[in-house]
């Protein structure tokens, strides 16, 4: 049975139209040919996603493909060279590997969103759907954002930069590694085993460790953090600033430990209903997958075929994500307000603006582009995705 990877979803897009020229401005490819031959290389990329055909060296594979389809950009975009590319995925390829990825995903259905990626052993990675992209703005009126839970993805999966009409378009926005911080700790106790719904990440009665003594690899300490519902996390990237850190949190009211894969599942649209400590805007979460169109087992264990669910996610739980400002580097002024400590500590604000400005650190391209390379010309996304930029 062919294999959905990545949130890919077996059913056809709307209408197709014809996306207008006068929107983007497209980049070139740095060598035409190049771009070409990627998408000659045998087995073809979509056979891989699918299941259709097996590969035993993804790194090899990947790294020539997006070498060929790389294209130039500006001067002062951050890049990863395809050579530390390899490098990065290549050093954390064994049991006790921190390797991350976010994809921005433009889907047909569920719109632009970005798939968080955590590697969790050899095989596997644990991954959450954020609709909105990473928050960069310390002082936004918007500080949380959703995270929705999704399968147990594959670790090669970390490489992919691609594009179908069925699921869209996949590019890689950064990639790097992650260490798993130490849980806050309240003024007048150790911390709590396990999160609660006041947990309040910069709270004036909550105070980090002074150091961390915790030597164990950071993958392990991922998987104790995800078992307490609560994750402190620095991604060390590639375009993310440095000491960039933000917390994951599920509420026990969506701590859905029981879910029987027979059952059919909802795919209509759900808006998330307001929730102690949660974000304050409402945002939209379209469910990408069709139980009934998936794979039994899959379901059962939440996890693709060639992964293993070892960590215990559950499929379609919602976190919250929110920055983690004193371990950025912000400290807050005496008008609230979070900014510079004046000693390099704290980052520029930035803006996830969505796929029609946001580039693959890799490659360089743009969602259209991605599409335009795999012949994907017609494509049509869900439209109405806007970025939070207060």
């Amino acid at each position: 049975m062919d294999t959905p990877n990545s949130l890919v979803r077996d059913i056809s897009p709307p209408a197709k139209r014809r996306r207008a020229s006068k929107d983007t401005v497209s980049s070139r490819p740095e060598d035409d040919s190049k771009t070409s031959q990627a998408s000659r290389i045998e087995p073809t990329l979509a056979a891989i996603e699918a299941g259709r055909a097996k590969i035993e060296n993804h790194l090899a594979y990947f790294s020539e493909y997006l070498s060929k389809a790389s294209r130039k950009t500006e001067e002062g975009f951050t890049r990863l060279p395809i050579k530390k590319f390899r490098k990065l995925y290549k050093t954390n390829s064994h049991e006790q590997g921190s390797h991350f990825v976010i994809h921005q995903h433009n889907h047909p259905i569920a719109g632009v969103h970005y798939d968080l990626r955590l590697q969790f052993s050899n095989s596997s990675s644990v991954s959450w759907s954020v609709p909105k992209g990473l928050p960069g703005n310390p002082n936004s009126k918007t500080l949380g954002r959703m995270a929705v839970e999704t399968r147990v993805h594959n670790f090669w999966n970390h490489l992919i930069e691609s594009a179908s009409p069925n699921s869209g378009s996949l590019l890689i926005w950064d990639t790097g590694t992650y260490s798993v911080l130490p849980r806050k700790v309240a003024k007048d106790g150790p911390p709590s085993p396990q999160t609660t719904d006041d947990d309040d990440t910069d709270g004036e009665d909550m105070r980090a460790p002074a150091y961390n003594t915790d030597k164990r690899p950071e993958n392990e300490k991922l998987i104790q953090a995800f078992q307490t519902r609560y994750i402190r996390l620095c991604l060390h990237g590639t375009r993310l600033p440095p000491n960039y850190t933000v917390t994951l949190r599920l509420p026990s009211a969506n701590d859905v430990s029981k879910y029987n894969p027979d059952d059919p599942r909802p795919t209509s649209r759900r808006k998330r209903s307001a929730t102690k400590g949660g974000p304050k805007a409402k945002e939209d979460f379209v469910d990408t997958h069709s139980d009934d169109d998936e794979d039994l087992q899959t379901r059962r264990n939440n996890a693709y075929p060639g992964s293993t669910n070892s960590i215990g996610s559950i499929h379609q739980r919602q976190w919250f994500m929110s920055l983690d400002m004193r371990s950025c580097g912000f400290v807050q002024g005496s008008t609230g307000k979070w900014g510079h400590d004046g000693k390099g500590g704290g980052f520029e604000t930035f803006f996830v603006r969505g796929r029609d400005v946001e580039r693959s650190v890799v490659t360089g391209r743009l969602a259209r582009e991605v599409e335009e390379d795999e012949g994907v010309e017609d494509f049509v996304g869900r439209q109405g995705w806007v970025a939070i930029e207060l």
